[in-house]
């Protein structure tokens, strides 16, 4: 639970750089944006990440909740080591091996993007993952210092409505 909370602080709260289109009531309900625009900035191409031990070391194959929380505590790392964060994040598919788990999924991606700038998403069920115990898969893309943001809108959508 800390690391939950560590990462969650870690998040900037306004100036995120990246615009986000308008969402509807279903993709806000369902934790995405329909399109994020970027121009420039540094692209970070994130592998596929999975997780069957959390950073304490503490097993959690086939534990969905506590791998949902580690496989983002190592996309944020990632992004970290590369001077962003996991709010750099603008797009992401998910893999699943229960699609019941879906509906928790967005609960808690919401809890990640709590500002509401939620990536670009695929969810995906799958039959099953290259180890035993691995209940998600994530990989990501991010974009650190690009020049579009909601107060400077590069999409044509944003513009009009500036105006």
């Amino acid at each position: 639970m800390r690391q939950l909370v560590a990462i969650l602080l870690a998040l900037p709260i306004a100036g995120h750089a990246a615009e986000y289109m308008e969402k509807t009531p279903f993709q806000l309900s369902r934790a995405f944006s329909p399109g994020v625009i970027t121009e420039g900035g540094k692209i970070v191409w994130v592998a596929g990440q999975t997780a069957t031990r959390d950073n304490a070391g503490a097993d959690i194959a086939n534990n969905f909740e506590a791998q949902v929380k580690q496989v983002f505590s190592q996309i944020d790392a990632i992004l970290k080591r590369a001077g962003g964060s996991l709010a750099n994040v603008v797009s992401m598919t998910v893999f699943i091996k229960e699609s019941r788990y879906g509906d928790r999924f967005v609960e808690m991606r919401k809890d990640m993007f709590q500002n509401g700038n939620y990536p670009g998403s695929a969810l995906i069920t799958v039959t099953n993952f290259a180890r035993p115990g691995i209940e998600i898969e994530i990989q990501a893309v991010g974009v650190i210092g690009d020049r579009c943001s909601s107060d400077s809108p590069c999409s044509a959508e944003g513009q009009a409505k500036k105006r």
